[in-house]
Order: structure tokens, then C-alpha cells, then sequence
């Protein structure tokens, strides 16, 4: 039902396909955001959430995207910033570099062994 298409210029942007505009709400921590726009026509609506600057902090944040008449959730959406995205990033490349290490050493004692 609603497509994710990119975060710009602080506002997260969404399509939605259907024939009838979507009544949605964007939550974060249970309050509703204000500011959600949606524009298009039947088959294909763009949804436009702008994040509130006051909200970015360190650390995670989750929104849920809700439709208004059934209260269910129709997708979410999460921002990372800060230290615990910088931790997570060296984690991740000491990783990737442990990982290419062993490739390069398993790739060398290949060609050692078919040399002799």
C-alpha cells in the first residue's frame, strides 16, 4: 500500500497506490505529527512527512506511519544519528576487514597450492 521513496530536505516521502487518498498519521513515541501531506491523484498518492528538527537526538528514532479509520500500521520509517551509528559503522568495517583477511589468506594458500 505505501512505498517508501526517500528521505529529502527533512521530510520523509512515500507513494501510495490506491484510488481513494490515503487518511494517514505519522506517530513518534505515541504523539502525532503534524504536517503530513498528500497530493496526487487516484492510483498514485505522494505522501510528505516533515521530521520535526527538535525530535533529532543521538541514537534511534522510530515512526510509524497509521492509517486514521483502522488504527493499523501501513509502514514505518527509522532515523539513526549520532555516536551509536558511529559505533555501529566501526563494528560493521572491522567486520568486513576481519572477513577480507581471511578471504586474501584462503586466496593465497589456493595459489601456493596450485603452484606446487
Amino acid at each position: 500500500m505505501l512505498e517508501m521513496t526517500r528521505m529529502r530536505a527533512g521530510h520523509w516521502e512515500a507513494i501510495c497506490h490506491q484510488e481513494a487518498a490515503p487518511d494517514l498519521e505519522v506517530l513518534h513515541l505515541g504523539q502525532v505529527l503534524d504536517g503530513l501531506t498528500v497530493t496526487g491523484s487516484a492510483g498514485e498518492w505522494q505522501v510528505s512527512q516533515p521530521v520535526p528538527a527538535e525530535l533529532l537526538s543521538d541514537g534511534v528514532l522510530s515512526f510509524v506511519v497509521r492509517d486514521c479509520a483502522s488504527g493499523a500500521e501501513v509502514a514505518h520509517f527509522t532515523i539513526v544519528a549520532g555516536e551509536p551509528l558511529a559505533d555501529d559503522l566501526r563494528a560493521e568495517i572491522d567486520l568486513l576487514r576481519a572477513e577480507l583477511d581471511l578471504l586474501k589468506q584462503a586466496f593465497r594458500r589456493h595459489c601456493a597450492e596450485s603452484e606446487a
